[in-house]
């Protein structure tokens, strides 16, 4: 028999790996390409020799985006182009089957793409599903989740896998969108993951839970701190709105959402004092819905934060059963005469007047128009005479939209009301009203007013505004706005404040951003230009309750007739606020900005903002000057105590806010609920310099490091908690043991063993008393904070002068018998006690400390709660 030559056997599939590797290895990616498609050719079988080469490549390798084995698959695709003859069909059934099945044994590999070319070369996902699938499970069993989920996407295979299975190990290694992309296109499965993200949103859903339901997955304690209930919602929410699914399949994360607005608006209202009692109840009612336990959470919080009168009220409208109301409400729903158990307007209020007080006049801005100037357009016909008038070339219009807040429990609401100023009228469009948002003429309309070339539209963060316009109309998505002589004073506004003018027509004025400068975005601009802002009371009104009140339509009038007032005063003396002469030529510049913008972004992906950093010093002082974004201060530059630094931090950076609060910073922190345009403008009234970007993959206690370092704040430990973490006061009452323990007991906190115990203490002390002299318990010297005197506190609403209750919920009872001294915070009501806290917090910071002879040891103990 004839020996066959090396020739007719072709190349060594080994050879022309070791070749490639070597290339590989030199990064000659030009060689390797040519040597590549030169070996492919002498291969005697090149489908069985690919899967040789790969079979004996190396993994991934540190510094390169892709392994060598996916760089080869590349190339021989790009070479069978050239040569069509070679492919899987062209083999025997059995022999195509073997080298199927030696190909399903590379998809460890951890690269989509190598993945995809695989597929496509063996064409695997012509193979039976049944041999498919268990190929999926097998690298499932091999703990390659990610693998196994990536393959089945690519076959398609997803209805035949358990969802459960496959998505859970992706979530709890952090991998949710790998997940989400599982069971994207399939209605069934996209439903199945919500609901399971849902149940781990249920309040006694916990990490131990997790643990017993799967423990065959290792999770990593910075994974199990991503199963927080806030943070699940919000993905649930997310995901609600990505695959267009019924919020009825989530009732645990719409609770959680609804009561964290509950909280919210007991703060608005009872803390805050910011809202009107008429607002806070419409949105309570729309917020608890028909849910009981929020009901009876609801009547829970009125009788820490308001009164048993006003929880009595509220849990007869609910019809709260006996055994579920809190201590004392139902004794007081008892003595309460008829009149009175209802809850609803006044019946002695006056009926609002057009003109506010006179205090109002002198404080807010004023709308310059009678009542009979402002017409509401809720039909064709007031559509007509509406058309008329606004759509006058030459013409300016001041445009404004307002809709029902949710508080997070809808991503995107329907707009209720679109204010239109022109000279000398208001044209308020109600969408509310019945058959006129779908009519055919309203869309028009809108339509032909942002198309309109010859007429100048006036806005304020107009993005936010569009974004309701396309959930109000569907259609817009399919044929979008267009838009034509636009002016959004948003970007007008932000130039303002990159040239540090902030200025009235009464002359300069400093503007702050921080606990000082309530004024925000438009309401910040009318004042700067105008020099009064504007009542932004009604903002958060029921706009979808009709009819509406005086105090909302003047409010809704303000807000489009100020426009047209600041573009006035703007125009006519554009140099001394720091604008060109054009002021329309602002939108087409802010495209060079935001394309630098965009290029920073790309540079530091994965970036948020501290917003507002902000020295507060004298006004001569020039101390601020060389604060650039990222820039260190001047080794000149004083040290600046903690108490001086004002921050505000987005929703992205709430870890560091909490970690600057407890260092005694003054921080406003956005919270997760917040409409994304308040960053936006809250970053527009920042001045330049003032901004320091930080990374969110950094640990929140470095991130405080850096914020410290950059702004020279000197840190002593006297600084600690000298500050209230969740409210950011700066103000304590000290309450004693005895004083804690009779309001536990009024409020009905202590009872039976409790109080049995507490006799027991106070005997104990009386003895320890005839023994020892008597100590009263001293206010920590460490605290850098002001001491309200205890006498301020009403005696019977436990409330303090500024409304707020002590939190006593919060309080253990069996805290009394080893805690002498309270600590609470007269803004929020929080109540904070002696722990092990303080030393754990110098511990952390001691790096960046200041300690003196005056400071205390580093033993002592700190409040916590």
């Amino acid at each position: 028999m004839d020996r066959m030559t090396p020739e007719a056997a072709g190349l060594d599939p080994a050879v022309l790996r070791d070749q490639l590797f070597e290339l590989w290895n030199r990064k000659d990616l030009q060689t390797l390409h040519l040597a590549a498609h030169r070996g492919f050719s002498k291969l005697s079988e090149p489908l069985e020799a690919l899967l040789t080469i790969l079979e004996g490549c190396p993994g991934r390798q540190k510094g390169r985006s892709h392994t060598l084995g996916h760089h080869i698959l590349v190339e021989f695709l790009t070479w069978m182009k050239e040569h069509p003859q070679v492919t899987l069909s062209s083999l025997l059934e059995q022999q195509a089957l073997a080298l199927q099945q030696r190909a399903l044994t590379l998809t460890t590999d951890t690269q989509p793409a190598f993945v995809d070319n695989l597929t496509n070369i063996y064409q695997l996902d012509s193979l039976d599903p049944a041999m498919l699938r268990s190929n999926i499970m097998r690298l499932h069993a091999l703990h390659c989740y990610k693998e196994a989920a990536v393959l089945s996407v690519k076959l398609k295979l997803q209805k035949e896998l358990n969802m459960e299975e496959m998505c859970v190990p992706l979530i709890l290694q952090n991998k949710l969108p790998l997940a989400e992309s599982f069971v994207a296109g399939n209605n069934h499965l996209e439903q199945q993951l919500v609901t399971l993200l849902d149940s781990w949103c249920h309040p006694s859903f916990t990490e131990e839970e997790i643990h017993k339901r799967y423990p065959h997955i290792s999770v990593s304690k910075q994974c199990l701190s991503q199963m927080q209930p806030k943070l699940l919602a919000k993905h649930v929410f997310r995901l609600v709105e990505k695959f267009n699914i019924d919020q009825g399949l989530c009732p645990n994360a719409l609770h959680k959402r609804r009561l964290d607005s509950l909280r919210f608006l007991m703060y608005k209202r009872f803390v805050e004092k910011s809202m009107t009692d008429e607002n806070w109840s419409d949105h309570v009612q729309y917020v608890v819905a028909d849910d009981f336990e929020l009901q009876i959470q609801l009547v829970e919080m009125l009788v820490r934060y308001c009164s048993f009168h006003k929880a009595s009220q509220w849990s007869l409208r609910y019809n709260i059963p006996r055994d579920r109301l809190p201590c004392g409400v139902w004794e007081t729903q008892q003595s309460l005469p008829p009149n009175l158990q209802q809850i609803g307007p006044s019946g002695s209020a006056k009926p609002e007047e057009w003109r506010p007080s006179r205090s109002h006049c002198k404080t807010f801005y004023q709308v310059p128009l009678t009542k009979d100037k402002v017409h509401f357009v809720d039909s064709p016909e007031a559509l007509r005479r509406c058309r008329n008038i606004v759509l006058k070339e030459g013409g300016i219009v001041g445009v404004d939209m307002e809709w029902q807040p949710t508080f997070g429990c809808i991503s995107t609401q329907q707009v209720a009301l679109i204010q239109l100023a022109v000279l000398d009228q208001v044209f308020l469009v109600d969408l509310c009203a019945s058959g006129f948002c779908q009519h055919p003429d309203t869309i028009l309309f809108i339509r032909s007013l942002f198309a309109q070339r010859n007429i100048l539209k006036l806005g304020y963060g107009m993005s936010g505004d569009l974004k309701c316009l396309i959930a109000t109309w569907q259609q817009l998505l399919e044929e979008p706005l267009k838009m034509e002589a636009v002016l959004d004073l948003l970007n007008v506004h932000q130039k303002i404040q990159r040239r540090k003018v902030n200025r009235t027509q009464n002359g300069p004025k400093e503007v702050l951003v921080g606990k000082n400068s309530a004024e925000k975005g438009l309401s910040l601009l009318v004042q700067q230009v105008l020099g009064r802002p504007l009542d932004k009371t009604e903002q958060m009104s029921h706009w979808e309750k009709r009819p509406l009140r005086i105090s909302q339509i003047r409010y809704a009038v303000a807000d489009a007739c100020c426009l047209l007032d600041v573009y006035s005063a703007l125009s006519s003396n554009p140099a001394y606020f720091g604008l060109p002469a054009d002021l329309r030529s602002i939108s087409s510049s802010q495209s060079e900005d935001s394309g630098d913008k965009k290029r920073k972004e790309k540079r530091a992906h994965g970036k948020e903002e501290c917003q507002g950093a902000q020295r507060v010093s004298p006004p001569s002082s020039n101390t601020e000057k060389g604060l650039l974004c990222g820039e260190k201060p001047s080794e000149d530059t004083p040290p600046l105590p903690p108490q001086q630094l004002r921050v505000v931090c987005d929703n992205m950076l709430q870890g560091l806010g909490r970690y600057l609060r407890c260092l005694g910073v003054d921080v406003i922190m956005l919270e997760n609920t917040d409409d994304h345009r308040v960053a936006a403008k809250l970053r527009s009234q920042v001045g330049e310099g003032r901004c320091l970007s930080l990374d969110c993959s950094e640990r929140a206690r470095d991130q405080a490091v850096r914020v410290l370092r950059h702004f020279n704040v000197q840190l002593t430990p006297s600084d600690i908690f000298s500050r209230c973490q969740a409210c950011n006061s700066d103000q304590y009452a000290a309450v004693p043991r005895k004083d804690m323990a009779r309001m536990l007991k009024q409020k009905g906190f202590l009872q039976g063993q409790d109080i049995i115990d507490h006799t027991q203490q106070q005997e104990e002390e009386t003895l320890g008393d005839i023994l020892t002299p008597s100590v009263t318990p001293e206010i920590p010297r460490y605290v850098q904070c002001q001491w309200a005197p205890l006498s301020e506190l009403d005696p019977d609403t436990l409330t303090f002068p500024g409304g707020a209750p002590i939190q006593l919920h919060a309080v253990p009872p069996a805290l009394l018998p080893r805690i002498p001294l309270f600590y609470v915070c007269t803004r929020c009501g929080k109540v904070f006690w002696e722990g092990s806290h303080f030393g754990r917090v110098l511990s952390m910071f001691q790096d960046v400390l200041h300690i003196t002879d005056k400071d205390p040891e580093p033993a002592a103990a700190a409040p916590q709660n």
